[in-house]
């Protein structure tokens, strides 16, 4: 993940706000204390890591046992598969097979689930659209098509999409189709057209400016969620977004842990846990396939095997990450056998 520097000064600005949480009330773009409570989408929404075998095949077993995982971490949400569930590494039978995975290890379980239907063209989006809902998400999320040029296809594909399917859809805003950016003007559009597309998952730069307005738009906007990995959460909650759809299903139950002090309103424990978050974002971002050695660490995965990349760890980074995991014991469900001391 690259980052600008409109995105580092927005990462530096949510670090910089943690010493006063204690003093704040979090107010939203709207000037209310907290976003509604009663919208059934709030919090920390993981996206599934998608879990190969030793022969890079999809390993279901694995996939169905994260469901059970988050659930036990207490997020509000699962998704799938999205681009850090290796989504443009899998193959569409793939996709429908994990989708019925996944609908079956949630069935019961109190959480949302959003299924992804994003495809090339509108042609394949609808079909995967069609088996997922006879799956009955609580939701649906698509990014853009690739083979989009213009705004104007954007507006006919997620038109078909809500034609589709009358449960909520999320937009999600990147990445874009060769260059084409999702225009706030088009979201505002479809919503009021379409109301059930009322919600977004905005991660285009400038994603904080895009969600303060966003959320100035209740309740045509019935859900503004940030992403970008969670680098820039507490900032996007005091801008009046939901929650975070984000890819590190190996920290859950740490997102989740922030969510809950959120909700609470303690602010202390909410700095103190978003604090422990910031070492783990930057394990992440300076040891490559650092995501996958903690899934297999915590025992969630199998195998560190990706489709995107070949990973290996030198003993200095596996030293880094297990120091890091040391760090923020207290925040963590439990702790892997066998960790440093």
């Amino acid at each position: 993940m690259r980052f600008t520097r409109r995105d580092c000064l927005g990462m530096l600005g949510s670090a910089a706000l943690l010493p006063h949480l204690d003093k704040l009330t979090l107010p939203n773009a709207n000037g209310s204390q907290q976003s509604d409570p009663n919208r059934p989408f709030r919090g920390a929404f993981m996206i599934i890591a998608t879990p190969y075998t030793g022969s890079r095949e999809v390993d279901y077993e694995d996939l169905a046992a994260q469901v059970d995982w988050l659930t036990e971490c207490g997020v509000q949400g699962m998704v799938w598969p999205q681009n850090t569930s290796e989504y443009p590494f899998l193959h569409r039978d793939e996709i429908l097979r994990g989708m019925e995975v996944i609908s079956k290890a949630h069935k019961g379980k109190p959480s949302k689930l959003i299924l992804g239907v994003q495809q090339k063209d509108t042609e394949g989006m609808l079909e995967v659209t069609a088996h997922a809902e006879r799956l009955a998400p609580d939701a649906l999320i698509a990014m853009p098509p690739k083979s989009a040029r213009t705004q104007n296809d954007y507006r006919e594909y997620y038109s078909e999409l809500a034609k589709a399917t009358a449960r909520p859809v999320f937009l999600q805003t990147v990445p874009d189709a060769n260059g084409v950016v999702f225009s706030l003007d088009l979201i505002l559009e479809l919503a009021g057209k379409y109301p059930h597309l009322g919600h977004v998952k905005e991660e285009h730069t400038p994603s904080l400016e895009r969600i303060a307005e966003l959320a100035k738009h209740r309740p045509l906007m019935q859900s503004v969620f940030g992403g970008k990995g969670g680098r820039t959460w507490p900032y996007e909650l005091r801008l009046g977004s939901d929650g975070t759809i984000t890819g590190q299903s190996w920290v859950g139950d740490m997102f989740a842990r922030v969510w809950k002090a959120y909700s609470q309103g303690d602010w202390g424990e909410f700095r103190e846990a978003y604090s422990k978050l910031l070492l783990m974002f930057t394990v992440e971002d300076e040891i490559p396939g650092a995501g996958r050695y903690l899934l297999k660490r915590r025992g969630i995965f199998k195998t560190t095997v990706s489709r995107q990349a070949d990973y290996s760890f030198t003993p200095t980074q596996i030293e880094e990450m297990e120091q890091n995991l040391l760090a923020v014991k207290p925040y963590l469900l439990r702790m892997p056998t066998g960790a440093v001391s």
